[in-house]
This record gives structure tokens, sequence and C-alpha cells, in this order.
């Protein structure tokens, strides 16, 4: 449908006229979209062999440098144009979750009617609805504060501008947590009973919330460790990132790449059980805190430590293996020499969420003291060169003969080691 919209030369933006002049939501959406199907349709054409100029028609390697070159040019624009609907849509975020904030207030509110029939409106129940008005009118003026950054949901969005797994769980046990404890407080201060102040006292005894306040301590440590591995991991380069073009809701189970990531999974899936299964404890009992039984919370701990250590094992440092001549079909067998295109093999070249052809066309590598911009070779559907495990690059003229040392820069900035090749004159 991109490749249709770029021969037509016409978007379906909503913006009147199809905008595309960025300075608006509608705008970046529309101006992203049409970028991104021009692009498509270039690289279609040149994996076709279409739209060589006669000039460099003549030479394979003229011409694969020129279709790198205006593939690099159109990947750019199409990088701005996302950037630009990335913060749009991150403007757009704020007004989302304050409406969301009210939006479960409404939603409390009409389980509470259901529930009350035959039951009566009770005390508990105003205090609930209470307790969620002031959690929502605190979001939603957090969300306003921050609205720029992706409004309430701008601490759980990490420096890589995706949504942290662990961030977000320690969040919504916070939110748990202030509820309940301002449930609480509601009806502590409507309570006109010596006893019934007394009972609502100890229910915030930690004897009764001990395993809700074991399973908070241990999701927020998580989630301040986490951040540290993780900036200690990409500082000594033993852990690729790049950034995204935006928070998404599939982040909170996915790795960088958007594959279902087991660690995560299990994290979330397993908190979100445990945290309703408080919720239902409070509401059974809003006289105290909820009392999470042991089994659960050692459950969230195996949980947590597992996620731990899926950070701990993910990622590594990219590695060149082994240099070798490129050779067509027909050549013969000879040393590396100046000209010559050499494929580089080895693993973690391209870094997960980098295989935009504005961050592959990023990838260099250094030949000697001569840095080699790695091509970009098209194909239906995708690039043939570089992949995450190969790569192909000529040997410039500006290579001294003798022993030269080969080495990649990732597009995450990340080095490789260094691998010594022989190059003949």
């Amino acid at each position: 449908m991109a490749v249709q919209e770029a021969r037509d030369g016409t978007g379906t933006g909503g913006h009147t006229g199809g905008c595309a002049c960025g300075d608006c939501p509608q705008g970046a959406r529309t101006g992203h979209r049409r970028a991104v199907a021009e692009f498509l349709l270039k690289r279609d054409e040149f994996a076709a062999g279409q739209g060589l100029p006669p000039a460099v028609a003549h030479s394979v390697s003229a011409s694969r440098q020129w279709v790198s070159e205006e593939l690099t040019q159109s990947a750019e624009l199409v990088a701005e144009r996302r950037r630009a609907e990335g913060g749009a849509w991150l403007t757009r975020l704020w007004r989302r979750t304050a409406y969301g904030a009210c939006a479960a207030v409404v939603v409390l509110l009409l389980v509470q009617a259901l529930t009350a029939i035959g039951a009566g409106w009770s005390a508990a129940r105003t205090a609930g609805l209470l307790a969620a008005v002031a959690v929502a009118g605190v979001l939603t003026a957090a969300s306003w504060f921050h609205r720029a950054r992706g409004g309430a949901l701008a601490p759980v969005i990490g420096e890589d501008n995706r949504l942290s797994t662990s961030r977000a769980v320690a969040a919504a046990w916070v939110l748990f947590v202030v509820y309940a404890v301002l449930v609480l407080v509601a009806r502590l201060a409507a309570a006109s009973d010596h006893a019934e102040r007394d009972a609502l006292i100890s229910g915030l005894g930690l004897a009764r919330g001990a395993g809700v306040v074991t399973v908070l301590a241990v999701v927020c440590a998580i989630a301040v460790l986490v951040r540290r591995v993780v900036g200690l991991r990409v500082l000594g380069q033993r852990l690729q990132k790049v950034r995204a073009d935006r928070p998404r809701a599939a982040d909170l189970l996915t790795d960088d790449a958007g594959r279902g990531a087991f660690a995560d999974i299990q994290y979330v899936v397993l908190g979100a059980v445990a945290l309703v299964f408080a919720a239902v404890r409070l509401a059974r009992r809003p006289d105290q805190l909820p009392d999470l039984p042991w089994g659960l919370a050692v459950l969230m701990l195996v949980s947590a430590a597992t996620y731990l250590a899926g950070k701990y094992a993910e990622g590594g440092r990219p590695v060149i293996l082994s240099v070798v001549r490129a050779r067509e079909a027909g050549d013969l067998d000879a040393p590396i020499r100046t000209g010559d295109d050499i494929e580089i093999r080895g693993a973690g070249f391209v870094p997960a969420g980098a295989q935009g052809a504005d961050r592959l066309a990023r990838m260099v590598v250094r030949i000697g003291a001569v840095h080699v911009h790695v091509p970009l070779v098209p194909v239906t559907g995708g690039f043939s060169n570089p992949t995450d495990a190969a790569l192909t690059v000529p040997v410039p003229a500006d290579v001294e003969p003798g022993r030269v040392e080969v080495q990649l820069v990732t597009a995450a900035g990340v080095e490789t080691n260094r691998y010594a090749i022989e190059v003949m004159e």
C-alpha cells in the first residue's frame, strides 16, 4: 500500500489536503508515511535494476556505490520524518494517559454501583472511589507537567525511548499500594467509632501486609538495578542499544528487535496475576492492606530474579571471526588487493532495532587508517548487505599494501575486535 501511495503521489493522512508539513500531528504522520512509501519504491526499483544512470551502469562497484548513496539520502529523510512523528505522538500521549486515568475512575464507579445492588452502598465503597479520584488527579497533573515526554508514562520510558518493563511493573505496584493506603486513610478520616479507628490502624501493620511490602520492595529494587546493569553494559560495550522512534506497548513483552522475550513476558504476567489477586483481597477486606500469601510473593521473587538474570545475559559484543576475499562466479582465486571486495564474517553486526536503512548506513569498517562506509545492497523486501553475520566492503586504493587490521563500528557505536589481513600490491 505504501508503494502504491508513492506511485499515485498521494497519501492517506487525515490532515486537510494531505498535509506533510511536520508541524502538526496529522502532518507529521502523513509526511512519515509518504517518505516511507517513496523509500520503499526507490529500494525495490534499484533491486530490480531500474533507475541507474548510464554513467555508472557499466561498473558494478560504481553502480553499487551510487545506489547506496541514493538510498542513504532517502533513508535520512525517512528518519527525519520518523523523529517528527515520534515527537508528535508523545505530545498527544499525555491526553490519552489523562483520559485513561479518568476512564479508570468511571469503570470503578460502575463496578461499585453494580456490586452494591442488593448489598447496599458502604463507606468502604466511598473511600475506594475517593482514593481513585485522588490517584487519577495526581496522574492527570503529572501528565500535564510531562506533556512533552509522554504524560504520566514519562517515568516508565527508558533512555532508549522504549517502555521499560521493570519500571512499568514497579510503577503498577507503587500505584496500587498508594491507592490501598488512601482507601484506609479515607476510611480512617470518616470513622467515628474508636474501635473502628483502632482496627483500621492495625490494618496498616507489617504483619498484615508483609507480602505486599516485600513484593513492592523487590520490584522497585529490580527497576533501579536493571537501569544500572544496562547502563554499565552499554558503557562497557557489552550491550548494543539503539534508540527507538517512540515507545510502544509491545516494548513490555519484547526485546529491542520486537521479538517476544521470555524473561519480560513471565515478569509482566506473574506481576499482573499477583496484582489482580492483591486487588481482589483489598476489595474483600478494605480495612487492611492486602495480605498477599507468601507462596505468591515467592513466585514474584523468582520471576524478578529470572528477569534480572535475563538482563545480564542479553546482548553481547560484536565480533569478527574471519575476513575473506569476495569472489564472484568466474573469478580466479587470488590474494586480497586494493580494489577487491572483502567479506567480513562474524556475529552481532546489526544491533537489535537497527534494521532500518538509516541505521545500517551508519556502519563503518576501518581498514588500516581508511574508514569505509558499508554500502547498502537492496533486494526485494530488504537488503542483502549488510547482515548480522556478514557484510561486504571494497578495499580502497588508499589502503597501503601489507599487513593491515580490519575493525567494524556498528550502528550503536560499538567496535569489534581487530582482525589482521594481508593486502597485496
